[in-house]
Order: C-alpha cells, then structure tokens, then sequence
C-alpha cells in the first residue's frame, strides 16, 4: 500500500466527517478523501519515525478533544474561573484569555499546602461527556487531547511572572515539592484522555519563552523541569500515547531539552524560529506540529509554491503535520488544503522510488 502512487481518484470526496468543534458543542465538518490508508494510519506513521503517504493535515486528519466542562479549557478559550480559582479575562483583539490584571490566587509559593486545593477529577462525569459530546469521533483520525496550563504556566498563573522567575532561583526545593504534586494531577488528566476519549496523543501547554528567547537558560531547565516532564512523559506512554508540548516564544535553545524530557513532538510558535533548520537539526526525534502560516499578501499560485517549499523542506524527514491558516484577506479559488494534499503525496512518492 505504501508503494502505492497517487492518482487524481485520491482527491474524490467519498463522505465527510461530522465532528464537534474543538471544545465540544459546536460542529464542524471536514470531507472525506480516498486516500490509500486511513489519516489515523498516516498519522502514526509520522509519530513513528516511519514515511508517510502525505503530510498530515490537523484540520482534516486529527480529533481534537478539549472538553469545555474542563475549567480550564473554558477559562483560556472564553474568560471565567480556571481549575485553580484563577480569572480569566477574555480579550476580543487576540480571541483569547489572559489572566485578569490584579489577580492573585497564590499568596507565596512557600504556602501552595495551604491554599491550593487540587480540584478532584472524578467530580466531573467524563463518561457522560465523552458519550453526549464526542460520540461522533471517527477512529479512522487521529485524536489529540488538550491540556492547558503546564507547570510553569500554572505557576505564573497563581503568582505572577515575576515572582514566578524569583521562585526558579529563590524556592527550587519547594517548587519542586508543588511540581511533583501539579504533575501527579496532569497524569490522572491523561489517564482520563486515554479511558474516555481514545486519545492517541496528549497536546501539553507550557509556553516558555518570549519573541527573542526563552523565559530562563537550559540550566535551569535541565534541573527543574526535566525531571518533572519525564515523570509525565513516562506515564503517557505507558498508557500507548503520544505526547507533544505546546510551547511559543523563540524556545530553540531548549529544544534538546525537551526531547530528553521525553516528548515525541512540539508545536511551536511560526515565525520566531528558523523552524527548517531544526527540522534539519532535530527532526529524526521530534515531531513538528502546529499551524503553516500563508502571507496575507500571496496570489494562489504563490501560495501552493510556499506550500511546496515548505513540504520539500521541513516535511522531508516526513516528521511533521500542520494546519493551514490562510491569512490573506481574500481567498483565491484554490482549495489550499487539497493542494497541501496532492503536493505531498507526489512529493513522499519521488522519495519512495
């Protein structure tokens, strides 16, 4: 099947898939194409250092699953409380949520014992949720579970970036003590992900770095946070996932950090990293995934070049999977995701031979 070359007959739509949005309640619907093998089979095959037929759409291939009965799905998408008592304030410009100014959950880290209370998951009926909300799921995609909020995420969150940064320096052993509390919580998260909705990999926010450089040196990252992200990574795979950290700003010098932390991919920010160089660098252990930006001011054909370039470069290794975000203002005829498609497949195929 592999060996199999593609023909015009692939881009029929036989069907389209019915699918919740990425918070749960609302629809979505992506077509159906013929394609040889199935997008969860191809999929895998990336996860697994093995060729892909294609390169992997996000939109058109994968589940995502990020259930707004989890607060803190609701609070970072739409504003309100988080799982830890946080405030979310949403702002219109971005489309997101950002921490309310002047709020702080957590008087010191020094005091997290006394008052943090780690929500209890079984409160929430998962079976309930995953049956009413994701029943739809089609297995023949695969299924990424979202969790926001990593540990050094949460920690900012409950303090505030500055003190959050102090507290790397000035509170290791505490901090540690709160982190191997805050990554027990994450597991039985995951364990949740995989009993209920069938996730085949875990998508684990933790932004780390501003638009030059990361929040704080690999030192730092190595002592701290390795051993944490390892104790997380080890539990999912156990499990027979996948796991891919989240995490924007200019993170490249972290980047060998996070693949002996343990995680299989990472979705980073475009734009702020020469992302083709570490592909090249690191793309035979660790995945890329994330979002393919199209300049806003390309004609159609200038796009499917940039498309092109981008599979011929960065999908070489066959190590990556993105989204489409089409940023120009008006849209040309050409279905771009139909030609990431038929790029790719021609292009895998010149590499088989």
């Amino acid at each position: 099947m592999l060996n199999q070359k593609f023909t015009e007959e692939e881009m029929t739509r036989i069907g389209s898939y019915k699918l919740p949005g990425s918070y749960g309640p609302a629809s979505l619907e992506q077509p159906k194409l013929n394609t040889p093998i199935t997008p969860r089979e191809n999929m895998m095959r990336v996860m697994k250092g093995e060729q892909p037929m294609w390169l992997p759409n996000m939109n058109r291939d994968m589940n995502i699953v990020c259930p707004d009965m989890m607060p803190d799905a609701s609070a970072r998408a739409f504003g309100g409380i988080d799982w830890f008592g946080v405030d979310w304030q949403y702002e219109p410009l971005t489309k997101a949520a950002m921490v309310r100014p002047g709020t702080r959950r957590l008087s010191d880290i020094t005091k997290w014992r006394e008052e943090l209370i780690f929500p209890d998951l079984n409160d929430l009926d998962w079976e309930k949720d995953s049956k009413e909300l994701y029943h739809m799921l089609p297995n023949d995609r695969f299924t990424y579970f979202i969790i926001y909020n990593g540990i050094f995420e949460r920690l900012a969150d409950l303090t505030s970036f500055e003190d959050a940064f102090c507290y790397l320096l000035e509170e290791q052993e505490e901090l540690t003590a709160f982190f191997d509390k805050m990554i027990e919580w994450y597991i039985g998260l995951t364990k949740i992900a995989r009993t209920y909705y069938h996730a085949d990999m875990i998508l684990f926010h933790d932004d780390m770095g501003t638009q030059r450089a990361p929040f704080f040196s690999p030192e730092i990252y190595e002592e701290l946070f390795i051993p944490q992200y390892q104790k997380l990574t080890g539990a999912v795979h156990e499990q027979g996932m996948f796991i891919a950290l989240h995490s924007c700003g200019n993170v490249r010098r972290q980047i060998p950090n996070f693949i002996t932390a343990g995680f299989d991919a990472w979705e980073g920010q475009e734009g702020v990293m020469d992302k083709d160089e570490i592909m090249e660098t690191f793309g035979d252990q660790l995945v890329q995934i994330g979002q393919y930006q199209i300049s806003g001011d390309l004609t159609d054909e200038e796009a499917v070049e940039a498309l092109r370039h981008m599979i011929e470069t960065r999908g070489r290794k066959g190590r990556c999977a993105y989204r489409i975000r089409d940023n120009r203002p008006r849209k040309g005829n050409t279905d771009l995701e139909d030609e990431m498609y038929r790029c790719s497949r021609k292009f895998y195929d010149t590499l088989i031979g």
